[in-house]
């Protein structure tokens, strides 16, 4: 779960051969292909003010940007009841606002999920989400049949930044991190990926993490398999 930056910075430059070895695509969801902040925000925010309104106050959302639910709740109370009545509400809040229709794709999210299908590519889905959560999201923003297979908050018992999330997803689905990318949004989101050894595009960053490769945004991503397609043919 992340932020969209008011600007996204541009690609950089990879080279061909090396977006040619990226045959598996480990993608995040929040933040990276569905335009979900507003709604994770606002979520959260009411679910807060319920449950924990002493905490409202000092509550940025874009603090805990790639974190799963349970971790911010936890992090926001002590009572591990409260935490877990929070975490419970912010969920029923966040898929009532995406029946509601208030989450959406990003620009060139569809295109860019057709593009690695039609090259060959394999499209995992790496999300924070809870499974539940995540199922409604995908199916109302048209992309439920996009990914190969799916990882959530309920499958990991860590939230990013923790590598242990991406190292599961590659033991689990057995990809080897030298044939894979990482598609984030988020410095946590990033950091798992970057620590569980896979190459890493930052999209809808101002500037990128340390370590990863600027990727602006959804359609500069789809640019550069376009441009590794032309250069072998």
């Amino acid at each position: 779960m992340s932020a969209r930056p008011a600007r996204a910075g541009g690609m950089t430059a990879v080279p061909r051969e090396v977006v040619a070895r990226w045959r598996v695509w480990l993608c995040d969801l929040d933040g990276t292909l569905l335009d979900s902040f507003p709604a994770h925000e606002a979520a959260f925010r009411q679910a807060i003010a319920e449950v924990a309104p002493s905490r409202l106050a000092g509550f940025r959302y874009a603090d805990h940007a790639g974190a799963s639910t349970a971790a911010v709740a936890a992090g926001l109370t002590a009572d591990q009841a409260a935490a877990d009545r929070l975490a419970r509400r912010k969920q029923e809040l966040y898929r009532e606002f995406v029946r509601a229709g208030r989450v959406r794709p990003f620009p060139g999210a569809r295109l860019l999920l057709d593009r690695l299908a039609a090259t060959g590519r394999t499209a995992y889905l790496v999300t924070g989400g809870s499974r539940a959560s995540v199922r409604r999201a995908l199916e109302a923003a048209g992309l439920g049949g996009a990914f190969r297979d799916v990882l959530t908050a309920d499958d990991v018992p860590v939230s990013k930044p923790d590598p242990a999330f991406y190292r599961l997803a590659c033991r689990r689905w057995r990809v080897d991190p030298a044939e894979a990318v990482a598609l984030e949004d988020s410095p946590h989101g990033v950091a798992a990926a970057l620590g569980a050894g896979l190459a890493t595009l930052h999209v809808h960053a101002a500037e990128p993490a340390p370590g990863a490769i600027a990727a602006g945004d959804l359609h500069d991503v789809v640019s550069l398999l376009a441009e590794e397609e032309n250069g072998s043919a």
